[in-house]
């Protein structure tokens, strides 16, 4: 089984670029380098290639040369992504827009008993910070990314907002902190769309092929008892971001087997039909550049 190795392309380095760039050079800089960039990654980025392609051909019957320059554009928008998040989390003085649909619902999470949000590697979820920052409350988002130490230090001194890097990690030490980021009743943010090796997974039919899901979100989510929000932060222009929260709903965990396996079926498929019509308004926002359906 191919499977996402826990680390995203880009490192360190990379976001040291985009501060500087940014901060000296400004965002339209940023993205004209980008653009330049992004031809090495299409003709120098075999295994990404070919996972995009199949997602653009096969999945969504595009044809070839649709799919090729989808691709491209693919690359364009992740290193925008990856330069916006650095301008909003680093603090940097930027004409950032919003628009909201169920910021209602998080605030009413954040006046309550917090609650989990569940996202997905499509679009750039980083960017609700600034709504997070408006609800007045602590954000702790779980990663699984190998390079999060470095990046953390990077960010930590010019970070912004309150939040909170939770690392996944195979000691389960992460168990520990969600749990506590709970009692506090603050909002933790799981990615439900990658999993690692020997992680628990589970198979279901999304854009009408089989692929494959981790089992740990959704079974944190049934055992917490908390509210549980489907969210997406997908860039529309420029500088422009529109955020989707899903009405909270709490799955309940049961002693009795089939009632568990039920809700499980419940939160998994209300999780696809989220991502689905996301991913369908904005494929070009689809970040997950390992063969991700099953062949």
């Amino acid at each position: 089984m191919v499977t996402w190795k826990g680390k995203t392309r880009g490192n360190s380095l990379g976001y040291r670029i985009f501060i500087f760039t940014i901060k000296y050079l400004g965002l339209s800089v940023s993205y004209f380098l980008l653009r330049i960039v992004s031809f090495y990654f299409l003709f120098f980025s075999p295994k990404s290639f070919k996972s995009l392609l199949y997602f653009y051909n096969t999945v969504l019957n595009y044809k070839y040369f649709k799919s090729v320059l989808c691709i491209y554009k693919n690359y364009v928008a992740l290193g925008k992504s990856l330069i916006d998040k650095t301008a909003l989390l680093g603090g940097f003085k930027q004409n950032f827009k919003f628009t909201f649909d169920g910021e209602n619902y998080l605030r009413q999470m954040a006046a309550e008993n917090g609650g989990l949000l569940i996202s997905a590697h499509v679009g750039n979820f980083e960017m609700a910070s600034g709504l997070l920052k408006r609800i007045n409350t602590k954000i702790n988002i779980v990663i699984l990314d190998a390079e999060h130490e470095k990046i953390k230090k990077i960010f930590n001194n010019i970070l912004q907002i309150n939040v909170n890097f939770i690392p996944l990690k195979n000691d389960m030490s992460h168990l520990f902190l969600i749990n506590k980021a709970i009692e506090n009743k603050e909002i933790v943010c799981l990615h439900g769309d990658r999993f690692v090796d020997n992680e628990r997974v589970f198979e279901m039919e999304f854009l009408n092929k089989k692929a494959t899901f981790p089992s740990g979100p959704f079974q944190l989510a049934m055992l917490y008892k908390v509210p549980v929000s489907f969210v997406f932060a997908m860039n529309e222009n420029k500088n422009k971001y529109h955020y989707f929260a899903s009405k909270p709903k709490i799955y309940n965990i049961s002693n009795n087997r089939n009632n568990r396996h039920e809700e499980f079926l419940n939160i998994t498929n209300d999780y696809k039909i989220e991502l689905e019509k996301i991913v369908k308004q904005y494929p070009i926002q689809w970040f997950n550049h390992y063969q991700f359906w099953k062949l």
